[in-house]
C-alpha cells in the first residue's frame, strides 16, 4: 500500500473511530463512513472487507493511543502511586468528550455486549491493556489483590464517565475526580 492508500486507510479509521464512537458501531453504516471522508464506499474494500474490520483497526489504533498515554504516565514518574494519578487525570484531559458521548471504551464495549460476544471481546482490548498496567501499579504498591484494586479503579472512573455524560455535569467530573485522587493518594498509607 502506498503513502495516499495508507492515508486513506487511516482516514477511514478516525473517521469510523469518531462515528463508533458517538453514534455507535451499529447505527454506523459505510455510507456514514464514506460521507464523513470522501472516499467512496466501493474503495473500502480495498482496505477493509468487513464492517468488523474496520472495528478492529479502530481498536487497534485506540490501544496505540492509550498505550502512549500509559507511557507517558510511566516517563513522567516511576513512583506506582503517581502513575495512577497521572491515569486518572485522563478524565480531565478528555472531559470535553466525555460530556457528550462517556467514554469510547465503554459505550463501544457496552453497546456490542448487547449483540456480538466475539466483537465484545475485540472491543475490550483497551480496558485488557488498561487493566494490566494498572494491575502491575498496584502489585509495584504491594498490594496482594492487585487485580481487584485495578478494577476498583476502572469501575470509578467508567461510573464517573456515564453519570458525567447523563447529566452533562463537568463539575461532577471535578469533584469525583479529586475524591478518585484522594482514594490513590491514601493507598500509600495502606
Amino acid at each position: 500500500m502506498g503513502n495516499k492508500g495508507e492515508s486513506n486507510r487511516q482516514l477511514i479509521v478516525k473517521a469510523a473511530d469518531q462515528l463508533f464512537y458517538t453514534r455507535g458501531y451499529h447505527q454506523t453504516s459505510f455510507r456514514d463512513i464514506s460521507d464523513a471522508t470522501g472516499i467512496p464506499r466501493g474503495n473500502f474494500y480495498y482496505y477493509f472487507k468487513t464492517k468488523d474490520d474496520i472495528l478492529n483497526a479502530v481498536v487497534e489504533a485506540r490501544v496505540e493511543v492509550y498505550g502512549d498515554i500509559l507511557k507517558d504516565c510511566e516517563q513522567k514518574s516511576t513512583d506506582p502511586l503517581q502513575r495512577l494519578l497521572c491515569f486518572s487525570n485522563m478524565l480531565s484531559k478528555f472531559e470535553d468528550n466525555l460530556i457528550v458521548a462517556g467514554c469510547p471504551i465503554g459505550t463501544l464495549c457496552s453497546e456490542l455486549a448487547k449483540y456480538e460476544a466475539d466483537l465484545q471481546e475485540v472491543s475490550r482490548a483497551v480496558f485488557s491493556l488498561m487493566r494490566d498496567w494498572l494491575v502491575k501499579q498496584f502489585a509495584a504498591l504491594n498490594y496482594s489483590d492487585a487485580d481487584n484494586k485495578a478494577m476498583d479503579m476502572m469501575a470509578r472512573m467508567q461510573g464517573i464517565t456515564v453519570m458525567a455524560s447523563a447529566f452533562g455535569d463537568r463539575d461532577f467530573i471535578h469533584r469525583s475526580l479529586k475524591e478518585l485522587q484522594d482514594w490513590i493518594n491514601s493507598l500509600r498509607l495502606n
